[in-house]
This record gives C-alpha cells, sequence and structure tokens, in this order.
C-alpha cells in the first residue's frame, strides 16, 4: 500500500518460467497500479502451481491549492488570510498546520496537505506583497505664530498626492487662519500616511 507514484516489488518464488497475472514472464515484476496480482510458477518438470494473489493499494495524492481571503498585495498594518484545501493536515512554508493562516508580511508561501491515508502534496507558491507606508510630517516655512494678516507656508513631505485637513490637495498650502493642519500623503503603491497636527495661532 503507498502512494501514487511509488511503486513496489514483487517477486516469485524460484522456477523454469512465470507467468504473471498481468501478463509478465519475468521473476520479478515493478507494480505501480492498485490490482490483484498473482503468478504461475512452472519447473523444468513442465509442472505448474499459482500463487495467492497479492492486493495492491496505491492511493491518491490530495489537491494542494491556496486560495486567499482579500488582495494578496497590501500596505502595511494590512493581512490577508490563505486558505488550504482540504486535507487531514497540513504544514505550511511558515510552519503553522492549520488549515488557514493570516499573512502580515511579504513573502511566498506554500502548503503540503496531508491525507488521512498518509500522502502529500505541496501547493505552488503564493507571493504575497506588502508596499511601505509613506512618511507623512509638515515642515512650517516660518513661525507658526503670527499677527493678523501675517501668513505660513506649511509643507508636506513628498508623495504622489495630498490631501489636507483643510481640503487642499497641494504639496504645500499658505495659512492665514489658526487652526490644525495635518496632511495625508499617498505614495505610487496607493499607501497612505497622516501626519501629526501643526497647530497655527494667529493673533489679533
Amino acid at each position: 500500500t503507498f502512494c501514487a507514484g511509488g511503486s513496489v516489488t514483487l517477486t516469485s518464488s524460484l522456477g523454469s518460467s512465470y507467468l504473471w497475472s498481468n501478463g509478465a514472464t519475468t521473476q520479478s515484476i515493478i507494480a505501480t497500479t492498485s490490482g490483484s496480482y498473482s503468478v504461475t510458477v512452472t519447473n523444468a518438470s513442465g509442472c505448474f502451481a499459482t500463487s495467492n494473489a497479492t492486493a495492491v493499494t496505491v492511493n491518491a495524492l490530495p489537491i494542494a491549492t491556496i486560495t486567499s481571503g482579500g488582495a494578496t498585495t497590501f500596505c502595511a498594518g494590512g493581512s490577508v488570510t490563505l486558505t488550504s484545501s482540504a486535507g487531514s493536515s497540513y504544514l505550511w512554508s511558515t510552519g503553522a498546520t492549520t488549515q488557514s493562516i493570516t499573512v502580515t508580511t511579504a513573502g511566498s508561501y506554500s502548503v503540503t496537505v496531508t491525507t488521512a491515508s498518509g500522502c502529500s502534496a505541496t501547493s505552488a507558491v503564493t507571493t504575497v506583497i506588502v508596499n511601505a507606508l509613506p512618511t507623512a510630517t509638515i515642515t512650517a516655512g516660518g513661525t507658526t505664530t503670527f499677527c493678523a494678516d501675517g501668513s505660513v507656508i506649511l509643507t508636506s513631505t513628498t508623495g504622489a498626492s495630498y490631501l489636507w485637513s483643510n481640503g487642499a490637495t497641494t504639496q504645500s498650502i499658505t495659512v492665514t487662519t489658526a487652526g490644525s493642519y495635518s496632511v495625508t500623503v499617498t505614495n505610487a503603491s496607493g499607501c497612505s500616511a497622516t501626519s501629526a497636527a501643526t497647530t497655527v495661532t494667529v493673533n489679533a
């Protein structure tokens, strides 16, 4: 009894000639498929006898695939659940032994699925890509406390797009009114981060 892809050598007792149930005429045969195998042995006198059958069982390999519960490319801080096809036991490339794993780091993930009969198969690799978040900070081009009719330029760190708390979408804004100003920076991967607030004080 073995898994698909394996084999067993069956060897007859000694004689002058042999005839196996599968038609082979050698003393030994290599069995790779399920079935009952017997051999008829003939001696030099022309007398013959047939063996009892030997049953060979070939167990099927499992199907090993990975299904993702969402996008496998995401921003840092995100995750994706990877689920194996059904089996009796599982061994992921991370060492996990559950049917599903939650992935938060970039890498190549595969799973080995084992059936109740002990046959195993390993899935193709699923690649997870985790994109970095941008840096979001604000630099003031002067003092953030000034008199009425004054202003200050606030500039964001570089990104692909910007959204300020006042609705502006440029990298820099000119502020003339008191308040707390923050900016959300989005990079080319579509990942976003929001800066700490910068407080502007306007004295009468």
